[in-house]
């Protein structure tokens, strides 16, 4: 017997942006009260019957490209990020587990004390469960951003839908903070993008 499910999607992949956890305008650090709103959100969601991954920016913390410009390495400084991701994805589980959801948080970095390493069918059975997973440190390798972890979990998973959420309103030709006339795209193909 099967159940009317009450979402439009039966497994969704949310890319939260590190900044959403952070404090205010600035989005640095995590804020508690930002950290427990984008939880109760997510165990609406996952109490109406949706399965959810998401994967954990880590802005908030630090941002490897950014800090690669004192002069050491960029993979280095990448390899900081993926630990600022962790640290957002564990702040993230517990307020979800405090709404009363099971939470799994998974890495592509071994770092067994806190975290389970991402095993593609762990994380299918745990989301076949009814736990939220939370997938941290990126691709666990520099160079990629975890939009790109994203969309490869998104994809390995078997998501219906991949949501980004940030403080950016769409998709720019350029950084809408540092080019004033960037221009903002209402749709993009993905032959568009190809042919850029």
């Amino acid at each position: 017997m099967s159940t009317a499910r009450t979402q439009p999607f039966q497994r969704i992949l949310l890319k939260l942006s590190g900044e959403a956890l952070g404090d205010g305008k600035a989005g640095h650090g995590l804020a508690p009260e930002s950290v427990l709103g984008v939880a109760k959100q997510v165990a609406r969601v996952a109490q109406n019957g949706c399965e959810v991954a998401i994967v954990c920016g880590g802005g908030n913390i630090l941002r490897g490209a950014e800090f690669s410009k004192i002069g050491g390495s960029r993979a280095s400084a990448d390899y900081m990020g993926m630990l600022g991701t962790v640290i957002n994805a564990l702040a993230l589980s517990e307020a979800i587990e405090a709404q009363g959801l099971q939470t799994r948080v998974m890495t592509a970095l071994e770092i067994h004390a806190v975290a389970e390493p991402f095993v593609r069918r762990k994380a299918l059975a745990h989301l076949e469960k009814g736990r939220v997973v939370l997938l941290a440190a990126g691709t666990g390798n520099p160079f990629f951003t975890t939009d790109t972890a994203a969309a490869l979990r998104a994809t390995e998973l078997g998501c219906e839908v991949l949501l980004k959420a940030t403080k950016v309103d769409g998709i720019y030709d350029a950084d809408p903070k540092k080019v004033v006339d960037a221009t903002r795209f209402e749709e993009l193909t993905y032959m568009d993008v190809l042919s850029r």
